[in-house]
């Protein structure tokens, strides 16, 4: 099923020139692995970031201090900031995936529950300026369910955004 979702925003991309990069933390680079799985993703795959610590989320992405303090590193706030740091540090990259969540099995909380994962999806516009939208879910299941069902979920919801902005946008 992640291989589908792979090849048609694969399919998308190559129809538009364009470039995925990716910054993970709960996934553990399990989008970007199944990016590069795809024989010929060179041409629709720029790069990728692991960034599991909050550090390395400020060091390599520049997620501020004052967003982790206030919202968590689980959180849609987070997982924006994630996006808008990939297309910052990708600039050749037109689509942005971020993920960070909470896969456990421990780790929950009664506002965060084990399975709840926050997503940032950024789009570069023809004009340079960065269109960033978040969303969160929660997702049933072991450890590795969640980490699946995340992967597959950011995969078709990044299909989603990218074909919509560039139907709006066909330049």
């Amino acid at each position: 099923m992640i291989e589908q979702s792979v090849i048609r925003l694969s399919q998308a991309l190559i129809a538009r020139k364009s470039l995925l990069a990716t910054a993970e933390s709960c996934t553990g680079g399990l989008v970007a692995g199944s990016a590069t799985a795809i024989a010929g993703s060179s041409s629709w795959f720029d790069q990728g970031w692991i960034t599991y610590s909050n550090a390395a989320k400020q060091a390599q992405l520049g997620v501020t201090t004052e967003t982790l303090k206030a919202y968590g590193a689980v959180s849609e706030q987070t997982a924006g900031e994630m996006a808008t740091g990939v297309l910052t540090k990708a600039p050749k990259a037109s689509l942005a995936i971020a993920i960070t969540g909470i896969a456990g099995p421990g780790g929950g909380s009664p506002g965060k529950p084990v399975g709840f994962v926050c997503f940032g999806f950024g789009l570069r516009k023809t004009d340079g300026a960065l269109s960033i939208r978040t969303v969160s879910k929660v997702f049933d299941g072991d450890r590795s369910a969640v980490r699946e069902a995340s992967v597959k979920f950011a995969l078709d919801t990044a299909y989603d955004c990218f074909s919509e902005a560039t139907q709006q946008h066909p330049g």
